[in-house]
């Protein structure tokens, strides 16, 4: 795990591969608690008999909840233990390139991507990409944006 204790060490870190994550299975319960979650009941994600016969083979995923496995995958690569308050600010360029089949393994490769001032700190941002096991495309492409306040 990389640990950050200045700004000065992230403004030096721009453009470096920070890590990549354990591997974690997505399995169905963790999409139906999802489902449950955010209300989004889609077949394609909770009903195991139908998707059989669906496009994909079985159930898969929400595109969201990959997503969301962001913060948690990205505590395993890095800590941002600067002094300040950290706020997430949001998420650009979110794309899903690939369905992530119920079973299926995923991790997470985070790229420091920029690093800019700010008058009350700074605005990093942070690229992701969630890869599926044995699958040439990646589930999900972003990146994040941390606002990092100063004391």
């Amino acid at each position: 795990m990389r640990t950050f204790t200045t700004f000065e060490e992230i403004d030096a870190a721009v453009g470096e591969e920070l890590g990549t994550s354990a591997w974690v299975e997505i399995d169905q319960q963790r999409v139906d608690t999802f489902a449950e979650a955010t209300g989004d009941h889609q077949w394609i994600h909770v009903d195991v008999e139908r998707s059989k016969t669906g496009p994909f083979g079985g159930t898969i995923a929400h595109g969201y909840l990959t997503l969301s496995l962001v913060p948690w995958l990205g505590s395993e690569i890095f800590d941002f233990a600067t002094p300040g308050a950290k706020l997430n600010y949001g998420v650009n360029k979110v794309r899903f390139p690939s369905p992530v089949l119920v079973g299926k393994r995923v991790r997470s490769t985070i790229t420091l991507g920029a690093c800019d001032d700010l008058p009350a700190g700074k605005q990093v941002t942070l690229k992701h990409v969630i890869e599926i096991e044995g699958e040439s495309k990646p589930a999900c492409v972003a990146e994040s944006v941390v606002l990092l306040l100063a004391e």
